[in-house]
């Protein structure tokens, strides 16, 4: 059973998506909030697999909540679901650590299997989203090469090419014969080098800057 919480402030929203995941046997929606301090006390009490989260909170950014949660527990998925899909936003909820980003307009008919490919490390994003995605990728091409981050070390590049894959720290560690500490302080100096803090940020960044085609 996969346990998922939902920070939605719009009753209505919310109760059409908690109806559409409960609605896959696999699924257990185990808290549905609607703002901010809810989901920071929530996710200090509940175990959850998966986070879904709209920008628009009546207290505060829902990035705010991305990136308290994304550091709190690395492991968790999260993934945006709003009306916002302004290139600023999208980048932000990026590099605070969603790893998904889907638009209200789309509908929630698709959130049961955009939930699963999240679960199978993969990035459920809108088409809207993805075209801004390519605009930047495109852009960063003709940044001179004298504005990318630190050059990442042979073993960061190791462990950076795993977590792209999806391998947590521990199967990262078993793979490398490297402790989980030791994977966890590589980690943190990639995430310094590329001036992120989260998995889906660091993959997203080495991949603009080119860092991943040398791994």
């Amino acid at each position: 059973m996969i346990n998922i919480a939902l920070v939605e402030d719009d009753d209505i929203t919310r109760r059409s998506l908690c109806d559409r995941i409960s609605s896959d046997a696999d699924f257990r929606v185990v808290a549905a909030v609607g703002s901010c301090a809810e989901a920071r006390s929530m996710l200090c009490n509940r175990s959850v697999d998966v986070l879904l989260v709209d920008l628009g909170l009546p207290d505060g950014n829902g990035i705010d909540v991305i990136a308290w949660a994304a550091y709190r527990s690395p492991q968790l998925k999260i993934m945006v679901i709003t009306v916002f899909g302004d290139e600023k936003r999208v980048v932000s909820a990026i590099k605070a650590g969603a790893i998904g980003y889907l638009l209200k307009s789309d509908g929630t008919q698709q959130i049961g299997i955009a939930i699963r490919q999240l679960l199978d490390g993969g990035s459920p994003i809108s088409p809207a989203i993805a075209r801004h995605l390519i605009r930047l990728f495109a852009a960063s091409e003709t940044c001179e090469s004298s504005t990318r981050s630190e050059p990442l070390k042979s073993r960061e590049q190791e462990i950076l090419s795993l977590a792209a894959k999806g391998f947590s720290y521990g199967e990262i560690a078993q793979m490398l014969r490297l402790s989980v500490n030791t994977v966890a302080m590589h980690t943190k100096t990639i995430y310094e080098k590329l001036s992120v803090n989260s998995r889906a940020a660091a993959v997203y960044e080495a991949s603009r800057l080119g860092l991943l085609d040398r791994i």
